[in-house]
This record gives C-alpha cells, sequence and structure tokens, in this order.
C-alpha cells in the first residue's frame, strides 16, 4: 500500500527513560528518538477519589489522602511520588504521565489521547509518558456519552456540563463502564475530558507560578513544562509549582484552546505502543506467565444452547503432562503442564455435547428466517409515477478474528481474584470475573494487557474466556491458571456480526431524481440511524424487522454501520443505473443540502481522477458513508483477471473534524480499508448442523500483502466536532468495490462476500 497523503513525524530528542521498571506493556516512545514506558497503573498506586468543580475528578496517589477539591501532592523522595488529576502526574524532576481510562488495541488511541491532554498543559511532550489506567471505579470513562449523543445531534449546554458529566461518570461507575470501543475514545474522554483535565492543570500552575513571582497570572505564559514571565525572565518548571500548585482550588472554568492556537495536536508522533512491539517487549493475554502456573484447552459444545452431556477423563488424564480435567456445564477442560499437553490431550477426548433442539439449522435456514421476517413487513406499493427500482441485500455472520485468540490467565487464592487478560473494558470485565468467582469485586483484580486485536470481541457481554478461566481457576486454587482458546475453538464461538437481509425500493423519475427511498431490514430498532442515507428525498420509508438470530453476535468493527453502508450505497448506484446518471454526478446533487458530505464525495472523485480513462478491463466504484461523527468517501478501482476480483487502488476522503495525529489518523483508514476488503471479498461464518463449520484462517480468508490495492488517503479537517476513526472507514469499502464490478462486468452483486457468476 501506499499513499498521496504521508503526514511528516516530529523529530525529537533522546531522553533518559524513567527509571520504574518494565511491565508486560513494554517500553514505549513518545516521539521519535524518547525512550519511555507504557504501563499499567495499578490499584496500589492510588488511595481515593472525590468530584470537583472543573477538573471532573481528583485521584491522590502514595498514600496521601486528599481534599476532594484539591490536587495531590507528594513530597519530593516518598513512595509514589507525583501529583494528579484524574489523569495527570507530574513529579519534581518535571516528568508528567499522562493515565488514559482506555486500551491499547493497535489503534494507537493512548497516544492521541495524550496528545489532547498535553496539548492543553502546554507540556513538553519529550517529558511525557502515557499509562493506561487501572480497573478502578475512579476510572469509569462517562465523558463517552458524549460521543453518543453528538451521533444523534445532541450536546450538552454549557450550563449544564459539568452536572452531566458527574451524572454520566456516576452512571457509568454504577454500570462498570471503563470501555473503549464505538471510536468513542477521542472524541468523548479526549475532547470532553482529557482536555479539560489538561487545562485545569495548566491554570493551577500559573497560579502557583504568579505567586512565586509576586506577578499577575495574566501576564505569565505556559509553554513546554515550563512557567514564563517574560517581562522579567523569570520561569519555573512544572515540577517546581506543582508542590504549590496541589494546595490551589481547582478553577471552576479553564479556558480550553482554540483549535488555531494547537502546537501539538495535528503534528504526526510516533504511536506510543510501537517500540515495544517492535522489540518484543510489549505484553499481550497470551504472553502472561506466573509463577507454578499451569495452562488449560477448552472445547465448548458446538452448537449454541448445547450443554455438556458426558464425558470419559480417562484417555486424557493417562497422557504424559496432564494434570486435571474440569467438566463445565457447557465445556470440557484440559489442565496441564504446558498448553501443548493440555491441547494434545484434549483432543484425545469424545465429549457428548447436546444440542439444544438446534442440530438442523444451517445456513439456508437462517437466510429462510430473515426472508420470511422481511415477508411480515411488506414494503408498501409507492403513489408516484416513475420507475420503481427494487433490490434484495444480504450479509453473513462474520466473526471478528483476531490475531489472538481468546486468552486468560486466572489465580483464586486467600480470597482474591487475580486475571490477566487483554479486554476492551477492564472494569467490566472485574464485576464478570467476581460474578463467577463468587467474591466481591474489592476482591478481583483485572491486569490488563495490550489486546492483540479487539474489533468488538472483547467488549462488554464477550468476556466468555474470561468467565471460563475463573471456572477452571476455581478447580486449580491456589495455583494460577492460563487458558488458551485455539484457533479453532475461537473460530467456532464467537459474538459475530449479524447475519441481515434488507429489502429496498426506489422510485427515480425522467429527470433522474429520486422520489421515494423505503427499505426494510432484519436487526436492532437501534440500527435505523445508519440505515437512513444523507441525500436529500423528501420520501422515506425505513424500518427494522425483527428475526431469530441462531449465533451469539456481538458489536463488529463499524457494528451496523458495515451492512447498512453496503446496502445503501449499493441501492444509490443502483438508482443512478436506473436513472442513466453518472453514479458520481448523481450523488453529488443528492447532497445539494450536505456540504460537508458533498466535499468529502468531491475530494474522493478528484483524488481518483474520476472522468479520466482507465485500461480495458477496469472500472471505478463510488461510496460514501457517514459513521461515528466522521464522513468517509471512498473509490475503488477493480477489475477481473481469471475469474479473481482484483482491486488496485483505493481512493479515500475522510472529514473526521479534527486530525489529532496524522500519522495515526492514516494508518486508522488504512487499516479500515484492508479490513473491509477482507470482509467484501473472502470473509462469510456458514452454519452446518447447528454448528459453525470454519475452523481456521483458510476457511475465512484474508486480504494478503500481495493483493493489498494502492491506498490514497485525504483528510478534509472541518468545523464539525471531533469524529471517530477507528471505525467510520470501513462501510464505504464494500459498496465501492461492488459498485464498480457493476461497471466492469455488468453483475450486481447483492450478497457478501462477494462472488462473479
Amino acid at each position: 500500500m501506499s499513499d498521496e497523503l504521508t503526514p511528516p513525524s516530529a523529530s525529537t530528542p533522546p531522553t533518559e527513560p524513567s527509571p520504574e521498571p518494565i511491565t508486560p506493556f513494554g517500553k514505549i516512545s513518545t516521539g521519535a528518538g524518547k525512550r519511555s514506558r507504557l504501563r499499567k497503573w495499578t490499584r496500589r498506586a492510588f488511595i481515593g477519589a472525590g468530584a470537583a468543580a472543573g477538573g471532573g475528578l481528583v485521584l491522590g496517589v502514595g498514600g496521601i489522602v486528599f481534599s476532594p477539591n484539591r490536587l495531590s501532592y507528594v513530597p519530593d523522595g516518598a513512595e509514589g511520588e507525583g501529583h494528579l488529576t484524574t489523569w495527570i502526574r507530574i513529579t519534581p524532576n518535571n516528568h508528567t504521565t499522562v493515565l488514559v481510562p482506555h486500551c491499547e488495541m493497535g489503534q494507537g488511541a493512548l497516544t492521541g489521547l495524550g496528545m489532547l491532554l498535553v496539548e492543553e498543559l502546554d507540556a513538553d511532550w519529550n517529558l511525557c509518558t502515557i499509562e493506561e489506567a487501572p480497573a478502578e471505579d475512579i476510572y469509569a470513562n462517562g465523558y463517552i456519552l458524549h460521543a453518543f449523543l453528538g451521533e444523534v445531534g445532541v450536546s450538552i449546554p454549557g450550563f449544564m456540563g459539568r452536572a452531566f458529566d458527574f451524572g454520566s461518570f456516576k452512571m457509568a461507575q454504577f454500570a462498570g463502564l471503563q470501555v473503549t470501543g464505538g471510536s468513542t475514545s477521542t472524541r468523548g474522554t479526549g475532547v470532553f475530558g482529557l482536555r479539560l483535565a489538561g487545562a485545569t492543570a495548566r491554570e493551577m500552575l500559573l497560579e502557583a507560578g504568579a505567586e512565586q513571582f509576586g506577578v499577575s497570572k495574566a501576564e505569565l505564559v505556559a509553554r513546554d513544562s515550563r512557567v514564563h514571565h517574560e517581562p522579567s525572565g523569570q520561569s519555573a518548571t512544572f515540577g517546581e509549582l506543582v508542590g504549590r500548585a496541589s494546595e490551589l482550588d481547582l478553577p471552576s472554568s479553564p479556558r480550553l484552546k482554540s483549535r488555531d492556537e494547537y502546537r501539538l495536536v495535528g503534528t504526526s508522533q510516533d504511536r506510543a505502543d510501537i517500540p515495544g512491539k517492535v522489540v518484543g517487549e510489549a505484553g499481550y493475554g497470551m504472553d502472561v506467565v506466573r509463577p507454578d502456573m499451569a495452562y488449560a484447552a477448552i472445547m465448548r459444545a458446538p452448537v449454541p444452547g448445547g450443554q455438556l452431556a458426558q464425558v470419559d477423563p480417562s484417555p486424557a488424564e493417562a497422557m504424559n503432562g496432564v494434570e486435571q480435567v474440569v467438566q463445565l456445564d457447557d465445556a470440557v477442560a484440559v489442565v496441564a503442564k504446558s498448553y501443548w499437553h493440555a491441547q494434545q490431550a484434549l483432543d484425545a477426548l469424545e465429549p457428548q455435547f447436546t444440542d439444544a433442539g438446534l442440530g438442523h439449522v444451517d445456513t439456508a435456514t437462517i437466510r429462510g428466517w430473515h426472508a420470511a421476517a422481511l415477508d411480515e413487513e411488506p414494503l408498501a406499493e409507492p403513489t408516484q409515477g416513475g420507475q420503481v427500482v427494487t433490490a434484495e441485500y444480504c450479509v453473513p455472520y462474520l466473526s471478528h478474528a483476531t490475531m489472538e485468540p481468546m486468552a486468560a490467565t486466572a489465580q483464586l487464592a486467600d480470597g482474591r481474584l487475580d486475571v490477566w487478560c487483554g479486554t476492551q473494558d477492564p472494569l467490566s470485565t472485574r464485576g464478570v470475573a467476581a460474578a463467577v468467582a463468587g467474591l466481591e469485586r474489592d476482591a478481583v483484580y483485572i491486569h490488563n494487557q495490550q489486546l492483540g486485536g479487539g474489533f468488538g470481541r472483547r467488549l462488554p457481554g464477550t468476556y466468555d474466556y474470561v468467565e471460563q478461566a475463573v471456572a477452571v481457576a476455581k478447580a486449580t486454587a491456589p495455583r494460577p491458571v492460563k487458558l488458551v482458546w485455539s484457533r479453532e475453538e475461537d473460530m467456532r464461538h464467537g459474538y459475530y456480526r449479524p447475519f441481515v437481509m434488507g429489502r429496498f425500493q426506489g422510485v427515480v423519475d425522467e429527470p433522474g431524481r429520486i422520489h421515494r427511498w423505503a427499505s426494510r431490514f432484519t436487526g436492532r430498532a437501534t440500527d435505523g440511524l445508519e440505515a437512513d442515507p444523507p441525500y436529500g428525498i423528501k420520501d422515506k420509508d425505513i424500518a427494522v424487522v425483527t428475526s431469530p438470530a441462531h449465533l451469539r453476535t456481538g458489536e463488529w468493527r463499524s457494528v451496523a454501520a458495515s451492512q447498512h453502508g453496503f446496502f445503501a450505497e449499493s441501492f444509490a448506484d443502483e438508482l443512478a443505473h436506473a436513472a442513466g446518471r453518472d453514479p458520481f454526478e448523481f450523488r453529488r446533487e443528492l447532497l445539494s443540502d450536505a456540504p460537508r458530505h458533498r466535499a468529502v464525495l468531491e475530494r474522493a472523485a478528484d483524488m481518483a481522477r474520476w472522468a479520466s480513462a482507465l485500461p480495458d478491463g477496469r472500472a471505478r466504484g463510488i461510496a460514501i458513508f457517514e459513521s461515528f461523527g466522521s464522513i468517509v468517501a471512498n473509490v475503488c478501482e477493480v477489475g477481473v483477471e481469471n475469474g479473481r476480483i482484483l482491486v488496485y487502488r483505493v481512493d479515500s476522503a475522510v472529514d473526521c473534524g479534527l486530525v489529532v495525529n496524522p500519522q495515526q489518523a492514516l494508518a486508522q483508514i488504512h487499516g479500515s480499508v484492508i479490513f473491509g476488503l477482507s470482509a467484501a471479498l473472502f470473509h462469510e461464518i456458514t452454519v452446518k448442523e447447528g454448528a459453525v463449520e470454519n475452523r481456521n484462517f483458510p476457511d475465512f480468508n484474508m486480504v494478503r500483502l500481495a493483493q493489498a490495492p494502492r491506498v490514497n488517503v485525504s483528510f478534509i479537517e472541518s468545523d464539525a466536532p471531533v469524529g471517530g476513526l477507528g471505525e467510520p472507514g470501513v462501510p464505504p469499502v464494500a459498496p465501492a468495490v461492488a459498485n464498480a464490478l457493476f461497471a466492469v462486468t455488468g453483475q450486481r452483486l447483492r450478497d457478501l462476500p462477494l462472488h462473479l457468476a
């Protein structure tokens, strides 16, 4: 892959790493030459919390009990020395630590989130370390509610801001939410929480400087971890001022910077998690090793809802290295001295499972269920004249297929449970683990690791691998045990992207305008937002129809937008063809009242040189979709060789409001294109005799390096609120490819994955 937009990387001088020992998170870099560490802030490091005006929440560290309306301060040399306003710790040696209540799963979120705080703090990026916050109630991330409200056009009035933030925080605490997903981290916690924390600390440091220098705070400037009084030439580091700053009241309304004041945000900074991954120091749930640890492999009932009927453990127990066979309600596990021994012994067992009366179900059965549900809610006959266009689309169940299969290590000893795993919500994982162990939440410690991919598979409600690990740990207590899923187990027991079917009807008049857009689709009632296209069509009739679900379903990268992007933009292309119009010009006209969408569409078309000629056997397809607060348009150049679909080039235009870290943003769109292409061309979970047929990657192929197209990306910065980037790049990929295939072959493909007749 290559790109036409290559954001520059900032060059920064090397500094000494912080002195703490390396943890499973390994070392990180916040600049091109800097080596520091991405660590897990442990429960022992903190003492308590309280609500505070302006700064949100205040946290004390190092055994100091704090007043709820003040920063905490620990004298130089004391254990755990530092100063913290929820997410900030500044030590006397002028080092700033940013604690981020989100996880790292390859998206680079911790770097971008840290940049937002450091920008407002006016700290030196080269003197900063990023850490993931622990699974503690104080780090419940209620600020993400702002992101969800923003998607439906709701903003909180300024005078209600603090009350809303406190209320949403308490709700997040009650629900146990410390979640990373839905592209909410930057546009929620970052924009509404971390910026505020940084600005609060900056104002207090300026006030401390004013007292020390005997001048007005208005005469001072904070820059690069120092407070300056330019008229007199006096200055002091944040570390020198933070002791006094911690004694001040928090400002009620700290000033946030305008975008034109940014010096760090908007520049490319190397991702904090990359160096540790390059040198092999980064730790994942699969990498955890504990003293005297046992290993476990597991097999669950293949049909959803099935139970373990019987199993003879003797074949496994007779094998070398096997320690015990653990029988659960719906699964059997083997505990051994290594994972290899455990898996070999598990393969020697012949467990009998019930099928919950669903052993007759296959993919055709499931499709029939969805078709029957749509038959119950037919589309109304159009009342106005014109050409009526109808179409039916279908997308299959999809696995998340993370590179790291599910794994968790658990130890139950002396009334305490420790769990080491990779999860997208460590706080809710803590509650789930406590319930399985029969303990209070305060007796459970979640040691979150970096995630080898998430895409929704490790969100709340999908912690079966943690539940199983804790259940097995009860049998091995007090010895720790690491439960590892095989790739086959992982593929057959996911929380899949739902099977969805949609029926569409449109009416086009002779001038080529759309009079009506109607659709019915199977899914959830909340999917209606994604199903409504941005086009200026007066007569819209869109409704969801419920249908049975055979497999467990969950959130999959871009959630409902993944299927509705394919449905809506494929159908828009069909309407353009029926109207005899160019697909790009047709869409542009329909977006005359949507300037942001129109600008993105035009940028993508310009990048691809839409009207230019292509070699024989190639064609371009276009699609545009808004999700998670961002608008993305793709133009895909596609051809067919020896019956194979080949994607040569993808031009992607993106309006996400503000690009925090261009380097990180570019990687997100590149990854989204490959992710979306894999789903468009290969991915499909199929069912036979009630169970998932797919076993491994040969049955669930991916776009490989040799198949990857050239990807060109262009970001359009606008005054719109900050949008997400982890998910919005996926939805317009499949329809752009399908539309290009129609242009080159004349075949209209309405099912994913795309297969030529």
